[in-house]
C-alpha cells in the first residue's frame, strides 16, 4: 500500500493500491507508521507523499465498516492507529508535501492535512463525506481543518459533504499550491528548492511552524535552536560559500 523510494536525500512515499484508488484499509495504517520510521532513519532530508492520476486517497476503505460496525475494540484500534500514523506524519523531522492529484477524501484529506505543505493538479477533487455516511470525523483532524480552512469552511466542507475542485480548495486554503501544469515536474522542483536549504534549519523552522499552529507563542527549545545556529558548522560553511574571491583573501 505505501511503497517508499529514497534518493539523494528525498524520500518519496507513493500510496500504491490503485484497485481501491488507495483507499486506505484498517490493517494499513500501522504500515504507514513503519514507513515514516525507515524514512527518518535513512536521513532523508524531505518526504514527499502521492498517490497516482486516478486517486491520491479515496479515504477509508469502506469494506472494513462491516467489521467495525459490529466489533467495538476494532473501532478503537482503528482510530488510534489511523491517529498515531497522522502524527508520525505530523512530527517526522523533515519538510513533508502532499502531491494531489484525482480523488483526495476523507481519511485521504486527513492524510494531506498532516503534511507541511500540499500542492494540487487542477484534476485533483476533495471532499469530507462522513455526514453522508452517518459517521463522525476525528478530532485532531476537525482541528487541522478548521486551521487551514477556518471554521466556516470547515463547516461547510463537512456539513455539506459536497465535492470541490483544485481551485475551490487552493481558493480556500486547503491546498497551498495549484498548478495546470505537469504536477510531477512542479513538486519535484519545489522539493529541490527546499533541499538546497540548511537541514538543521528545516528542522527548526518546521519545529517552530508545528508549535505555532498549535497556538504556541514562544518556546525555550525553540529560542535555544536560533542561538545555538549561530555557531554551527552549517552556518559557517554557508557563510563561507557565500562570499566573493576578492573577500576570502
Amino acid at each position: 500500500m505505501f511503497h517508499l523510494s529514497i534518493d539523494s536525500g528525498l524520500a518519496h512515499l507513493r500510496l500504491n493500491r490503485p484497485e481501491a484508488r488507495n483507499a486506505i484499509a484498517i490493517s494499513q495504517w500501522s504500515s504507514l507508521s513503519t514507513a515514516l520510521d525507515k524514512a527518518e532513519r535513512s536521513g532523508a532530508r524531505i518526504l514527499v507523499v502521492a498517490g497516482d492520476d486516478n486517486a491520491f486517497c479515496a479515504g477509508a476503505d469502506l469494506s472494513d465498516f462491516e467489521l467495525l460496525r459490529d466489533d467495538a475494540e476494532e473501532r478503537t484500534r482503528f482510530r488510534l492507529a489511523m491517529r498515531e500514523a497522522l502524527a508520525r506524519l505530523r512530527s517526522i523531522p523533515i519538510p513533508t508535501i502532499a502531491v494531489i492529484d484525482g480523488a483526495c477524501f476523507g481519511a485521504g484529506v486527513a492524510l494531506a492535512m498532516a503534511c507541511d505543505f500540499r500542492i494540487a493538479a487542477t484534476t485533483a477533487t476533495f471532499g469530507l463525506p462522513p455526514a453522508k455516511l452517518g459517521l463522525s470525523y476525528p478530532q485532531e483532524d476537525v482541528r487541522a481543518l478548521v486551521s487551514l480552512v477556518g471554521p466556516g469552511q470547515a463547516a461547510r466542507l463537512l456539513f455539506e459533504g459536497a465535492t470541490i475542485d483544485g481551485a475551490e480548495a487552493e481558493r480556500i486554503g486547503l491546498v497551498e499550491q495549484l498548478t495546470g501544469s505537469n504536477l510531477a515536474e512542479t513538486a519535484a522542483a519545489f522539493a529541490a528548492r527546499i533541499l538546497a536549504n540548511s537541514s538543521i534549519s528545516l528542522a527548526a523552522l518546521k519545529r517552530g511552524i508545528r508549535l505555532a499552529a498549535d497556538g504556541a507563542a514562544a518556546d525555550d527549545i525553540q529560542d535555544q535552536l536560533f542561538e545555538s545556529a549561530f555557531a554551527s558548522e552549517d552556518l559557517a560553511e554557508r557563510l563561507s560559500r557565500r562570499k566573493k574571491p576578492s573577500e576570502q583573501g
